[in-house]
């Protein structure tokens, strides 16, 4: 299940946030209550990438 945290944790808990990326698991940060973006580990992120072509 994604994880939805304020971004403010992405540096004030980063050891947390990376230990649930790097589980697999994607965060979803939000700013001001809205979605701004996703963190995934990077192996997660090539896994979603690698099919795609680039011409």
């Amino acid at each position: 299940m994604i994880q939805i945290r304020p971004v403010s944790d992405l540096r004030n808990k980063f050891p947390e946030i990376e230990n649930i990326v790097n589980n697999g698991e994607p965060v979803c940060l939000t700013k001001n209550g809205y979605g701004a973006m996703v963190v995934l580990s990077l192996e997660e992120y090539v896994s979603l990438t690698d099919s795609i072509e680039i011409n």
